[in-house]
């Protein structure tokens, strides 16, 4: 299928747009935590339980990295391990209470920074277009028919 001139300029744009604020969102201060710290937690909260390697292999870390982070986060209190029960030479990462509130925290101050950021940046009418274009984005997010 052939791509039109105008979709195959959006689509590289939407995805350097995406690209440039999800590096943004991780720089918002996460209450202490290391940016990779955050990066698991949010994973974590996001995708459920996991062991380190599979951690590891999502956020393109080796899996020494990720048991230190882990470690440390172990240390705060935001994460806890259990014997795999399929192989019980590994452990299942889950966020433990205070992890899920810190997730939610972390998620509600970088939705506050880019809600505050965009108040700053556009006009009533500039975010009315904004939200008219992220209805119609929405799609591509749907099921395909």
């Amino acid at each position: 299928m052939e791509r039109s001139p105008g979709a195959a300029a959006a689509a590289r744009d939407l995805v350097e747009l995406v690209r440039r604020l999800r590096t943004r969102l991780r720089q918002v201060p996460s209450g202490g935590l290391t940016p990779s710290q955050a990066a698991v937690v949010a994973r974590l909260h996001r995708d459920g339980a996991s062991s380190t390697t599979v951690l590891a292999l999502a956020e393109g870390v080796r899996p020494q990295s990720m048991t230190g982070t882990l470690n440390a986060l172990d240390e705060l209190g935001l994460i806890e391990r259990s014997p795999d029960p399929e192989d019980g030479r590994r452990h299942i990462i889950t966020l433990s209470e205070a992890g899920r509130a810190r997730a939610l925290a972390d998620k509600q101050g970088r939705n506050a920074w880019l809600a505050q950021e965009m108040d700053r940046r556009f006009t009533e009418p500039e975010l009315a277009t904004i939200n008219e274009a992220l209805t119609l984005l929405a799609r591509l997010g749907e099921a395909a028919d």
